[in-house]
């Protein structure tokens, strides 16, 4: 046999060979039904993950990037088989088609009234109403300023929001100086100190911060209180139909993974 006639066979097991070879430098490493996901799929991704950051990943990083990778893929590969992807989908499509593959699969949640009972019993406590103050304040840039407005204050204490559309330099100045219903923590602090312990109607002293100096008038306070049941179910409605919402999808994806082939072991281990 001459040589040009075993040229033909030759690279047909060149390329076998070869193929082999690249099957081992880019092993599969999720395989569900009739689709596979590679080492290399999972190696583009960490390097755009990267690139966004500017950083290369630490290793428990990137193990727990594969976790969320994997479910995703084996999420696309699901919507596909069920024909809610096209193939020339791209990244946006994907996120469409795997939306409405679960939208599809998994069952909605429903919350009865009794569940809502339930857990306002078990977190009524967490669910108080905080105590609040309602504050206005005249706000200028020096020290005179604020002797000044506190003096006509002195002289008429009723006066304080004409004294604060006078005055004031802060947003809020055209409404009289009101600033709005605060509880605690939702005020800088030493703003928060002096409004606190003035009882409704009372003024305060000048008070210095790094955005100038402060006179508080509190209109009104409302001590904390226990919420009832009618107040706040709407609110424990929508945190348990997430959280049933979000328990439904984990199972879901854990089932996915349950049918496919996983590799863990070729994702994580160095390039060879």
């Amino acid at each position: 046999m001459t040589a040009t006639k075993l040229l033909p066979p030759l690279l047909v097991a060149l390329a076998a060979v070869s193929c082999r070879g690249d099957r081992g430098r880019d092993p599969v490493i999720l395989e569900l039904d009739q689709g596979v996901v590679r080492r290399s799929d999972f190696e583009r991704h960490v390097a755009e993950v990267e690139a966004r950051g500017g950083a290369p990943l630490a290793p428990e990083v990137r193990r727990g990037l594969l976790e969320t990778f994997l479910e995703q893929r084996a999420l696309v590969i699901e919507a596909r088989k069920r024909g809610l992807l096209p193939k020339d989908g791209g990244s946006e499509g994907e996120q469409r088609a795997v939306s409405e593959l679960l939208s599809q699969a998994v069952p909605a949640p429903t919350v009865s009234d009794g569940e809502v009972a339930a857990y306002y019993g078990a977190h009524a406590a967490e669910m108080s109403v905080p105590e609040t103050v309602t504050v206005r304040q005249i706000l200028v840039a020096t020290q005179n300023e604020a002797r000044d407005a506190l003096r006509k204050l002195l002289r008429a204490p009723k006066d304080f929001e004409n004294v604060a559309r006078q005055y004031s330099k802060g947003p809020e100045a055209g409404d009289g100086g009101l600033m709005g219903t605060f509880a605690r923590g939702q005020l800088p602090a030493e703003l928060e100190t002096v409004a606190f312990a003035l009882a409704p109607g009372g003024t305060s002293e000048i008070v210095t911060t790094s955005l100038g100096y402060h006179i508080l008038r509190v209109e009104a306070r409302q001590e904390a209180r226990a919420s009832s049941l009618p107040e706040v179910q709407g609110r424990i409605r929508t945190l348990l139909t997430r959280e049933k919402s979000d328990r439904n999808v984990r199972q879901f994806v854990d089932d996915l993974l349950a049918r496919a082939k996983v590799n863990h072991a070729a994702a994580t281990r160095p390039s060879s």
